[in-house]
């Protein structure tokens, strides 16, 4: 099951990079029409997935103990979605060896400014700048 859960998050962040990288190249990340930005199925489709970025949140804060990780990953869930999401998951992943539980990357809690969330929540908020 871990092999399974890691090839499945580095399909799922190679995949979000490589579509965000491709649509950047089309058009700016804020020039959606008026017509698109507007529409009922796309707002739906927004608060499905900031509800669902919300919801894996809430397992994140759980899961850190240091306010400035909680702060950091939040700000990376929030600007860049599954890709800081997949990451996420993927640190977990690898934080043990494929003999320990993974009952584990779900439980363990974790001390510290969290490295990676205040690296992805810088990057996203460069995207952002720059768009």
């Amino acid at each position: 099951m871990l092999i399974f859960l890691r090839a499945l998050f580095i399909v799922v962040i190679a995949s979000m990079v490589a579509v965000t990288s491709w649509a950047s190249l089309q058009c700016p990340l804020f020039g959606v029409p008026r017509a698109v930005a507007t529409h009922p199925w796309f707002i739906a489709t927004l608060f499905d997935a900031y509800w669902g970025f919300i919801t894996f949140y809430v397992w994140v804060c759980y899961k850190q103990t240091s306010l400035l990780a909680r702060l950091a990953w939040f700000v990376a869930i929030m600007l860049l979605g599954n890709i800081a999401m997949a990451a996420y998951c993927l640190a977990e992943l690898f934080s043990i060896s494929s003999r320990d539980a993974l009952v584990g990357v779900l439980t363990t809690r974790r001390e510290g400014p969290g490295q990676l969330g205040l690296v992805l929540a810088a990057l996203g908020i460069v995207v952002i700048a720059l768009a």
